[in-house]
């Protein structure tokens, strides 16, 4: 941990702890008689925390109706869910929604969050607070609200995107009411985490809110896997309960972690044809084995946003918003890949292996403008909900590898054979046994930085939705967006020995531009007020530059016919009916939906040095979902998807220049497990205590990086696996309390994703943490 990280998580730590024995001192932290017992239930109830019992809607204004009556499937996870389920990253809070699953990153994939949703590789479709959220990122859930995903082409609502919905990430914001809560952990395999979330009004119309994160710690069960991060969130408002706002927020990370890339598959031990330990193809070695250096191996993450928000209210039917944001990322590291050094070679009756390296220096900058004006009105008996809206983004997306050139020779035996373009690229070290491998191996080399390629992307859309209630019982849902996307790209070229780059020549890709348009269609019956019926249509457009939902080069380019080819965006449709529907005064929401997804013009290789556009994909199934309290102490959260997947068209194989049909289709698709499901759920036993926890299922998945076909003809897989967390939660006081959550309580062994060409990673372990959480 970096000396500065380790001094904020300490200050952190002493602010929280010391808040903590204040507010559990009545005298210092006000009479409890005098406080409103159902207020105090819902600050402090893991159950009802902050108030939030109503369901919660989505923040974003496109959305022009209520979750109720939007004919589409979309999933809101609280807050509450994100504090009880002790989530600290992204992949930890989406467990909770079936359906989605997460990729592993490699080669053209960063090393950063990469979720699957209905089968469609979206790491370029999260958004925070409405504005898309670009460059690689492992994100961190302190500052956030709530979560919102959209499932199925949301092309309407977001732009580009790969077709399987997006994620919305919605930031804590200031209010004029005065709060503290601070939270402090600890945990087995050296959890530390601190936050502190400070609210303070400035007058009756002004606020400031401040978010503090400091956390490091191991992962369970991956030896020499360990992290520490650090955070601030800001937000200043004013003119809070007028008919003018403006806001002004600023967020910023880091995070230092040892990466990890799993471990090797069978293919390990002598390619495709090797013999496989099991079927699933995972190699078998224990599960705590880690194949990286902790002398070379490093990740570091940092965001810096910078937003402006601006809204007026013209009238109670009519109000303009319009936000500006300027965000910098930076995704660099140097990771081993267990897969990617070369067979393994038995020498001495032993097994041994030299590890490979990928690396990624990946800084990226977005500028974006969004405006948006919503409002009401009626025409005839027809009453009408609409949105109008603009937006103007620019990114630039920069790129560039390590060479990491070892000098250290011991630790491969003798015997060991490494092929001479391995030798010039990254040297003659790093051997480890592959059943045994070493982490704290020594290391000592060449790290030098290639030349950078730039991509720079620029949109510019409107769009505009309407919601018409026709009658108390039929609403038309409509949305329709233009977007003009374009990108030009310089790309460098290069070669290097031993640590050392030569610049071979850097090419202008020139401008390309798109323009397509997306469609929203549904139609909602309401049988009562609390219940909706639902049919609808939407449309999702992905440009070539996006390969497997992630930014990369101006693309129309290629080999054979698409070099001086440019092609066009791949299309998605999607067809869904469904039901909604909210009991209990809105304190429980159940959600059904069937769908159908196609993704067509996917640029397949037909012929000799010949592409057309003619991939296709398919995808359908059915979503279940349920969130909020059954009785005023039972609280649940979770679903259940079932979702079936193919392979319609993939590109052929030239044979001796005849092409041959893909094997693979017909066959399911990578990262799409045909059964997920997920239950969160607490009780409060007592008036202290609470007990609970959460159920995972996901039925085995076929291995792969891109989305297509599993794991090519490896047939790589992911078994299916069963998750148990634990949950207990103990009010102190009218203000303090002790939360413990378990995760993985089983301690199951189980393949999280998967690469399906290198590598498979496995799970944490068992892990438990105690938190002391205050709030006054």
């Amino acid at each position: 941990m970096s000396p500065t990280s380790a001094a904020a998580l300490r200050a952190l730590l002493s602010a929280s702890t010391a808040a903590g024995m204040l507010c559990a001192t009545p005298a210092l932290a006000g009479d409890p008689d005098t406080i409103d017992q159902e207020t105090v239930q819902t600050r402090l109830s893991p159950v009802d925390v902050n108030g939030q019992r109503a369901q919660p809607e989505p923040r974003s204004p496109e959305f022009v109706a209520a979750l109720l009556d939007t004919p589409r499937a979309v999933t809101v996870i609280p807050q509450r869910i994100i504090e009880q389920t002790g989530a600290t990253s992204l992949q930890d809070i989406l467990r909770t929604s079936p359906g989605i699953t997460f990729g592993a990153g490699e080669g053209g994939q960063p090393l950063a969050d990469r979720p699957f949703i209905r089968g469609q590789s979206s790491g370029n479709n999260i958004f925070v607070d409405g504005i898309r959220d670009t460059g690689g990122q492992q994100r961190e859930v302190f500052n956030l609200e709530q979560v919102e995903v959209v499932k199925g082409p949301d092309s309407v609502y977001s732009g580009r995107g790969s077709g399987g919905g997006s994620i919305n990430l919605s930031s804590k914001t200031a209010g004029l009411t005065d709060f503290t809560a601070v939270s402090a952990g600890v945990g087995t395999d050296g959890y530390l985490r601190g936050t502190v979330d400070q609210n303070w009004s400035l007058g009756e119309t002004a606020a400031v809110r401040v978010n503090l994160l400091g956390a490091q710690g191991d992962v369970a069960r991956r030896d020499a896997v360990d992290y520490d991060k650090w955070g601030v969130a800001l937000s200043l408002a004013a003119g809070l309960g007028t008919d003018t706002t403006g806001e002004f927020s600023y967020y910023h990370l880091t995070s230092d972690q040892m990466p990890d890339y799993g471990i090797p598959l069978y293919t390990k031990r002598g390619g495709a044809t090797a013999p496989r330990p099991n079927e699933s193809g995972v190699l078998d070695v224990p599960f705590d084995r880690f194949y990286g250096l902790t002398a070379r191996d490093y990740l570091t993450n940092t965001v810096d946003s910078f937003t402006f928000a601006f809204e007026h209210r013209f009238s109670d039917s009519l109000s303009i918003r319009n936000v500006s944001r300027y965000a910098e990322t930076l995704n660099d590291y140097i990771v081993t890949n267990p897969g990617d050094g070369g067979n393994a070679q038995l020498i001495g009756g032993e097994w041994w292996m030299k590890r490979g390296t990928k690396s990624r220096w990946n800084p990226a900058i977005t500028l974006a403008n969004v405006t948006d004006l919503s409002g009401s009105f009626t025409t005839g008996a027809a009453k009408h909900s609409f949105n109008l809206g603009a937006e103007f983004t620019r990114e630039t997306n920069r790129n560039a590898s390590y060479s990491a050139f070892g000098t250290t020779t011991s630790a491969c035996p003798t015997g060991f054979t490494i092929a001479a373009s391995t030798l010039t690229s990254v040297g003659a070290g790093d051997c480890t046994r592959l059943y045994d491998p070493n982490p704290s191996d020594p290391w000592s080399g060449v790290v030098n930085r290639g030349p950078t390629s730039t991509t720079f992307t620029e949109t510019a859309a409107v769009s505009a939705f309407d919601s018409i209630a026709l009658s108390e019982r039929l609403i038309v849902n409509l949305g329709i967006r233009w977007d003009r996307y374009s990108a030009r790209a310089t790309n460098a070229s290069a070669t290097q020995a031993q640590g050392v780059w030569t610049v071979t020549g850097v090419t202008a890709v020139p401008e390309r531009d798109w323009e397509f348009v997306n469609y929203q269609a549904g139609l909602v019956f309401k049988p009562t007020a609390d219940t909706s019926l639902y049919a609808s249509w939407s449309t999702g457009s992905t440009p070539p530059t996006i390969s497997g939902g992630d930014q990369n080069g101006a693309g129309g380019t290629g080999s054979g016919n698409l070099l001086n080819t440019v092609l066009d965006p791949e299309d998605t449709e999607n067809y869904e009916v469904g039901a909604k529907a909210t009991l209990f005064d809105d304190r429980l929401a159940l959600s059904a939906a069937a769908f159908h997804l196609t993704r067509k013009n996917a640029a397949l290789l037909v012929d000799v040095d010949t592409y057309r556009q003619v991939g296709e994909v398919r995808v359908q199934g059915v979503e279940l979902g349920i969130s909020g309290n059954l009785t005023r102490d039972w609280q649940v959260f979770g679903g259940y998807a079932w979702m079936d997947s193919e392979l319609v068209k993939g590109a052929v194989t030239i044979v001796n220049g005849v092409p041959v049909p893909n094997a693979l289709e017909g066959e399911r698709l990578a990262n799409v497990p045909e059964h997920s499901a997920s239950l969160f759920t607490t009780y409060q036993l007592t008036r202290p205590l609470s007990v609970g926890g959460g159920v995972y299922y996901v039925s085995d998945s076929d291995g792969g990086n891109q989305g297509g076909a599993g794991g090519g003809a490896n047939r790589i897989f992911a078994p299916a696996y069963t998750r148990v967390d634990l949950f207990a939660a103990y009010d102190i006081s009218d203000r303090t309390s002790l939360q413990l959550n378990v995760q993985n309580a089983a301690d199951e062994d189980y393949i999280l994703r998967t690469n399906g060409v290198h590598h498979a990673d496995p799970a944490p372990g068992r892990s438990a943490t105690l938190a002391l959480n205050v709030r006054f």
